[in-house]
């Protein structure tokens, strides 16, 4: 773990702890002031140690815990008073609003107050997502939204004599597992409580505007839960209502409305308040509350740099997940408006500018429909609209929620649906918010049979591929899924220092490409892992052990000539950023032993839960150049 001696900037005397007894819904004016005082300290803090997330640039998303801070700060004084009352973990369905387990963390003494300023930096254990067993004093592991009510509604049956709360909020609440929950929930009179943070933000927009018939209080209340609906910033309000919740029998929804990041200059009310503040904005608030120290250790956090200089690659770094927006947009512009009206159907899940689907809706809004953050129910809709023949949709989220869409996907192969689909944030590169987070069971989505309708999963490597890729698949019929990196990623180029994909590069689906020759055997690789595994190569060839490097672009195809090629080789490494049990790796040995193929063989993937931080994840996994190396020597002898 990465430890600093820095003392913490904010004075940490100002936090007094506050004990409340829930049978007592009147706050003193004692007590108001001290839970006013201490919610003003938990809020300094949460922006100030998110904002070092900003000026380290490994984000860190302020507004959730910010936000939620007074629930927070209640349930903590209320668990003080009456400890054999609850189970005492503030369970929240939002794994972004991570700041607030930390800083729980620190205030309980489990996790040094100094430590905070690692937030999000690489081996600190302070990942973007709370993971137990990771963090001295988490108490859970959440991140993927809609997944915690479920998991509550277990903890409470296992101690039905207490209380149990579950933070949520409006955008956990669009999710399918939530709607479950909440019917388990009332049919058994659990003792859970739900304390919803309902601001009306989620990342790409407001559910107001994209979900104009959706309210997490009517909606809960359909489903038979009480409802509590009230001003979150109202103190005493807020207080006297959770009291009558825990009094209540039976599950209870605390609805809380507020502003996102109430009074933030700058941010309130908006969706950038969603992911981390900007050290501008951080240092304009904490300079209006008096925290001169902590404006002074903001302004001097060091932003770390790959200092790496990777061979075999060129210097025009691309974004490859909104590459696919543009290219997709310009496939579309060679369609009349009729046309392109009649056949296509974009669909988002809130995640528009971190897919590249932001493009489509800029340029094509008639085609383009704003979601919410409903995964499922959003890819079944692009199925069902590329159902008829020539007609497709497409769908695009982040890699690491494919895996909740198997039984979508495969609905949609049995009804021969045509979706491209777009999951974005593959692999581990640049993944902050850690292990939840990261995009590793990709090849979940090849689950049809051999003769069922047609499934491709496409890995392209750099911009001009990702290009090259979807002009070459987006009017191919079945089921196309195209995956990119939260990363940027470096042209790649030839033996000859060329544009490997340069200009009169066609891709060809299920063809794989010769990036280097080599006599000692092959690496296959793909991604955001092939310039590194070609650095690899370079590196080994000028110490004379002649390697080449395979890219395999289509994943789950295999190009007989190629492994052929390759299988008569003496030696066989696959490398991947994907699961090291599902990926690529683990089915290439098969696809050599079938045929006969007897090279040495090893597979390198993500196999351990991650270090936080960008590019510190590769090494973490030993599939840098580094860990490359090293394998191919073992293997060659």
């Amino acid at each position: 773990m990465t430890t600093t001696t820095v003392r913490f900037p904010i004075d940490i005397s100002a936090y007094k702890p506050l004990a409340l007894d829930f049978a007592n819904p009147v706050l003193s004016a004692e007590q108001r002031e001290t839970l006013r005082a201490n919610i003003q300290f938990c809020r300094d803090a949460i922006v100030f140690f998110t904002a070092t997330g900003a000026a380290r640039g490994v984000g860190g998303h302020t507004g959730g815990p910010y936000d939620t801070v007074p629930e927070v700060m209640i349930l903590e004084a209320l668990f003080r008073g009456n400890p054999d009352k609850f189970v005492p973990i503030f369970f929240d369905e939002a794994g972004h609003r991570v700041a607030t387990q930390y800083l729980m963390a620190a205030l309980h003494g489990e996790l040094p107050f100094e430590q905070l300023l690692q937030y999000r930096a690489a081996d600190s254990h302070l990942p973007g997502h709370p993971e137990l067993g990771l963090t001295p004093g988490v108490k859970f592991s959440s991140g993927r939204l809609g997944h915690m009510w479920p998991y509550v509604n277990g903890v409470a049956m296992a101690n039905p004599d207490k209380v149990v709360f579950c933070l949520g909020s409006d955008g956990s609440q669009q999710e399918g597992n939530d709607a479950e929950a909440a019917r388990l929930a009332v049919a058994q009179g659990l003792n859970v409580k739900l304390i919803v943070d309902d601001n009306d933000v989620t990342i790409a927009g407001h559910p107001s505007k994209y979900l104009p018939g959706f309210s997490v209080a009517k909606t809960l209340a359909g489903h038979g839960l009480a409802i509590d609906e009230g001003d979150g910033e109202d103190l005493d309000g807020l207080y006297a209502r959770i009291c009558t919740a825990i009094t209540a029998a039976g599950p209870v929804a605390v609805v809380n409305k507020r502003p996102m990041c109430v009074g933030i200059d700058g941010l309130e009310g908006s969706t950038h308040g969603h992911d981390v503040i900007s050290v501008d904005l951080a240092v304009a608030y904490l300079e209006k509350r008096g925290q001169s120290e902590a404006v002074k250790f903001l302004k001097n956090v060091a932003k770390p740099k790959q200092s790496y200089t990777f061979l075999g690659s060129g210097t025009q770094m691309g974004s490859n997940r909104n590459v696919f927006g543009e290219a997709v947009v310009a496939v579309l512009g060679r369609m009349d408006a009729a046309e392109r009206k009649a056949r296509v159907m974009c669909i988002d899940s809130d995640l528009e500018g971190s897919c590249g689907l932001k493009k489509i809706h800029d340029t094509f809004p008639e085609i383009f429909v704003a979601s919410g953050i409903m995964e499922r129910g959003n890819l079944s809709a692009a199925a069902g609209f590329g159902m008829e023949k020539g007609k497709q949709g497409i769908f695009g989220t982040f890699s690491a929620f494919l895996e909740m869409c198997i039984s979508e996907i495969t609905m949609a192969r049995l009804n021969y649906s045509n979706v491209l689909c777009h999951f974005s944030h593959s692999g581990i590169d640049d993944m902050a918010d850690n292990t939840c987070h990261f995009g590793l069971n990709n090849f979940f989505a090849d689950n049809g049979l051999d003769d069922g309708y047609e499934t491709r999963l496409y890995f392209p490597a750099d911009a001009a591929q990702m290009k090259a890729c979807v002009e070459a698949v987006f009017h191919q019929p079945g089921l196309r899924f195209i995956f990119s990196t939260r990363s940027k990623t470096p042209n790649i180029l030839d033996a000859d220092g060329k544009d490997l994909h340069g200009e009169g590069y066609t891709f060809t689906p299920g063809a794989d490409e010769v990036v280097r020759e080599g006599t000692a055997g092959y690496i296959v690789s793909f991604g955001e892992s092939l310039y590194r595994a070609l650095d690899a190569v370079e590196r080994l060839k000028e110490e004379g052990i002649d390697v080449g490097l395979i890219n395999k672009p289509t994943l789950n195809v295999i190009d007989e000539k190629m492994l052929a090629k390759v299988g008569s080789s003496p030696m066989v490494l696959v490398v991947e950023s994907f699961n090291r049990r599902t990926g690529l790796g683990s089915r290439f040995g098969s696809w050599l032993l079938e045929r006969g193929y007897a090279p040495k063989f090893a597979h390198l993937g993500t196999h351990k839960e991650g270090c936080g931080g960008l590019w510190e994840q590769f090494p973490h996994q030993g599939i840098d150049p580094v860990g490359i190396i090293a394998k191919v020597k073992e293997l060659v002898g």
